[in-house]
């Protein structure tokens, strides 16, 4: 359930402009909203996302100029059709009540696929078809990204985590990254305990399992755990350049104020924020539900966009944007262009390709909320 009231965009929650508003539908506003997501709607929802719920492998459209584009699509669906013999539990179906199962003997060399590469080659599209080609029931697949992993353990505790999580044939993991050591500890053994339950892993990344942490923290204090990240994990290499702005028009510059406002108030089920509000809002949401505060919304406007203060904001909003895009959003905004919302420190530092991913995704969504203002 998301707890929300639509919002007046001159009312003192929202921090949004106070000019008398055009006629129209009142819309939402994000900083109103404070969804309470509970832990069996997290693990109910560990399924491709919208944008991607109808890709196949067919689908993908790989470069020409690119064989690692191709070659990947041949693997993954030969690493698909392997997972359809009967489960390591031995019946394929999670025993919740019972005696013990057999614990499997640990597969031998690595139990998953790892796809790197940079952002916009098609990882996630290849990891969601990865996800529909394996011949299982989709409640014995799961896919999420890494944060949302790790909310789930947060939401349900480790322990029941595995338990959740071990009768399953697949766990896909999308925008796998390593921010702290705490993380790589938890995740270094959650993975080591769903492979020895016989559970097939995936993992998109822009970075090497063997350097995953690399520039955020004192990695190699934590070398043993990466490596046996790392083993657990055959990495295919996909090369390209970003097909989401691949032959297209440049995205359209920021609009005014009050063009954002007017087409807030035309679009129905739009929200409109001031965008340094919002982000103070982010700071007080868990990042495990910032798709719930997207529930209903067709499209996110913002005024007043700034570059953003700091790191751990800017995390936060890379988090948002991954959403939004997910949930085929679009953002019209006013104020600074996207890809000047992160500094040089900051493109330059441990963080750069989250934040090199945000830029390309929230130009998309810019592109995609053009048609608003022709209406």
């Amino acid at each position: 359930m998301v707890v929300s009231t639509p919002s007046s965009p001159d009312s003192s929650a929202s921090g949004s402009i106070t000019a008398p508003p055009p006629s129209g539908p009142v819309p939402y506003a994000l900083c109103s909203r404070e969804p309470f997501v509970p832990a069996d709607r997290l693990v109910a929802e560990m399924v491709p996302p919208p944008r991607f719920d109808s890709v196949r492998f067919a689908t993908y459209v790989p470069d020409p100029g690119q064989p690692s584009q191709s070659q990947a699509v041949d693997v993954l669906a030969g690493f698909a059709s392997g997972l359809g013999g009967a489960h390591a539990s031995g019946d394929g179906k999670r025993r919740w009540f019972g005696g013990r199962t057999k614990k499997p003997a640990a597969p031998a060399g690595p139990r998953g696929v790892y796809l790197d590469g940079g952002y916009g080659v098609g990882k996630t599209h290849l990891l969601a078809s990865l996800w529909h080609a394996t011949p299982a029931e989709p409640s014995l697949k799961a896919f999420g990204t890494f944060v949302e992993l790790t909310n789930l353990v947060g939401a349900l505790g480790f322990q029941q985590t595995v338990k959740t999580l071990s009768g399953h044939r697949l766990l896909c993991i999308d925008e796998f990254e390593l921010d702290d050591p705490g993380d790589t500890v938890l995740v270094s053994t959650l993975l080591g305990r769903l492979v020895e339950a016989g559970v097939a892993l995936a993992a998109t990344s822009n970075t090497l399992p063997g350097r995953l942490g690399e520039g955020r923290f004192a990695a190699a204090d934590f070398l043993r755990e990466i490596q046996g990240l790392s083993a657990h994990f055959r990495t295919l290499r996909i090369d390209g350049e970003d097909y989401r702005h691949r032959g297209l028009p440049e995205a359209p510059p920021p609009y005014s104020d009050e063009q954002v406002t007017k087409a807030a108030y035309a679009t129905p089920g739009a929200s409109l924020d001031d965008f340094p509000s919002l982000l103070d809002h982010l700071s007080k949401v868990h990042p495990s539900r910032y798709g719930a505060l997207t529930d209903g919304v067709g499209a996110v406007c913002l005024t007043d966009v700034r570059p953003v203060p700091d790191q751990s904001t800017a995390l936060r909003l890379v988090v948002l944007a991954d959403r939004l895009y997910d949930r085929e959003v679009p953002v019209l905004a006013s104020g600074v262009p996207f890809d000047r919302l992160f500094s040089e420190e900051m493109l330059n530092g441990g963080y750069r390709k989250k934040y090199f991913r945000a830029i390309s995704r929230l130009t998309a969504l810019a592109r995609d909320a053009k048609a608003l203002m022709d209406q």
